[in-house]
């Protein structure tokens, strides 16, 4: 680890646990530093909290409390999903204390390269792709981040031969300060996370905190079809790599005459790529252009791009039963993620959609919707979803309670050849704990067909 002696001795004030709040916890204590963990769950409730404590750290649970800044405090290191109109935060920040998320830490303390991924949509199918692009390629890439360990704990690991491929939510970049990836990749912008940041343009600017401390040396890979992605580039100061898919980009990545090409240089035909979905064009095109930075052969990127199905849980395609493609797109927990899901395919369309309401209408969702020729709903928002889908026509649309009941309906409805897509527009938690859980369940239902 380098500048490790950066932490000796500070009084850092650990806000919020789960992973990355007990992995920093342990760190910044093996660092040197004099820590404080503050949690809101209950002590009684809190294993991590507990083990902390028989580590010899000091615990506060169950509030945040104000007179944990009556004491020395140099450092906040907090919780990503802590946001910063928690009382305790507005008090630090007007005594000037530093407040960052453990993300930060890792920059420090990393020997290895750092390719960060950011975007509304995308992160994860891009970092894995950049992830097995060098794999393949003989490099040692470890992923860190929203997907895999939690950065800290890889940045800890990791040594000048490795390389970290960390995939960044606006919520992990709004808590850095020095943080200055080697390769950055900015995606794309829509809005998201209002209710977190406020306004668009504070979102924005966390996500563009992603190349805000790069320079000449370092490499921004950014969509130059994207006009505010395209604005946060012009003013890096980073060497620029633009990738589009409608316009030519002589020193980065097109597609021209259904190749992909960088640097004017065909890679792959289109028609080759295991992947479906015109939006996954953008991630391969981005995946590419930092691979290739990094060191990643034209070969095996070609290799990856031919035998790449997709993410878990992210339009995975989980099998052929009775003449009929199964996709588990269970992380789409919103109206924009299942519109792409929807475009991604020419073959008629069963789709699967329902789950929390979050107060939305679904109305935004019809230009997507021309393709499907049956719509099955579930879970709270099924009657909303069920009346948009109604109102423009749809050949079928079933409302159930339960999802395994919607895949039994689904496949009834089928015939051979049609796409039954699980891509619901609304988070998992009003039947399930998690998206991740939500697409197990999926495909636990095709089994029992």
């Amino acid at each position: 680890m380098k500048a490790a002696e950066n932490f000796q001795g500070k009084h850092v004030l650990v806000l919020g646990l789960a992973k990355s709040g007990y992995a920093a916890a342990r760190l910044l204590s093996k660092l040197g530093a004099v820590v404080t963990v503050n949690d809101g769950k209950p002590l009684e409730e809190n294993p991590a909290a507990q083990e902390l404590i028989g580590q010899g750290m000091n615990v506060v649970c169950g509030e945040h409390p104000l007179s944990l800044l009556d004491s020395q405090v140099d450092l906040i290191v907090k919780n990503p999903g802590i946001p910063y109109s928690n009382t305790l935060l507005i008090e630090a920040d007007k005594k000037n204390i530093p407040i960052q998320t453990e993300i930060e830490l890792a920059y420090q303390i990393s020997e290895a390269d750092i390719i960060a991924i950011t975007g509304s949509n995308g992160k994860t199918t891009t970092t894995t792709l950049i992830t097995e692009m060098l794999h393949h390629s003989g490099r040692t890439p470890l992923v860190a981040g929203n997907i895999g360990i939690v950065a800290c704990e890889v940045a800890e690991q990791a040594t000048d031969d490795d390389v970290i491929v960390m995939e960044l939510s606006s919520f992990q970049l709004m808590g850095t300060d020095t943080f200055r990836p080697k390769i950055s990749v900015l995606l794309n912008i829509f809005d998201a996370h209002l209710d977190y940041h406020g306004t668009k343009e504070d979102y924005i600017a966390a996500k563009a905190r992603i190349q805000s401390k790069q320079q000449a040396s370092d490499y921004l890979v950014y969509n130059a079809s994207d006009d505010v992605v395209t604005q946060i580039a012009q003013s890096s100061e980073a060497t620029k790599i633009g990738f589009s898919t409608v316009d030519l980009v002589e020193d980065g990545l097109d597609v021209v005459e259904g190749y992909i090409r960088y640097k004017k240089t065909a890679i792959i035909a289109v028609s080759d790529i295991m992947l479906p979905g015109k939006h996954n064009i953008e991630n391969i095109l981005a995946a590419a252009g930092a691979a290739i930075l990094a060191g990643a052969s034209l070969t095996q990127i070609q290799h990856v791009l031919r035998t790449f199905g997709g993410v878990e849980h992210r339009l995975q395609f989980v099998k052929k039963h009775d003449e009929r493609l199964f996709y588990n797109d269970s992380k789409a927990t919103n109206i924009l993620a299942t519109s792409k899901a929807l475009e991604a395919f020419d073959k008629p369309v069963i789709l699967l959609a329902g789950g929390l309401d979050r107060g939305n209408s679904f109305d935004s969702l019809i230009p997507s919707l021309s393709g499907v020729k049956s719509v099955v709903t579930y879970g709270e928002t099924k009657e909303k979803i069920a009346q948009t889908a109604r109102s423009i026509n749809i050949q079928s649309v079933q409302v159930v309670n339960q999802l395994d009941e919607a895949v039994r309906i689904a496949y009834n409805e089928s015939e051979e050849g049609d796409v039954i897509l699980l891509s619901p527009a609304c988070a998992s938690w009003d039947q399930f704990k998690t998206f991740e859980e939500r697409g197990q369940a999926f495909i636990q239902a095709i089994n029992n067909l």
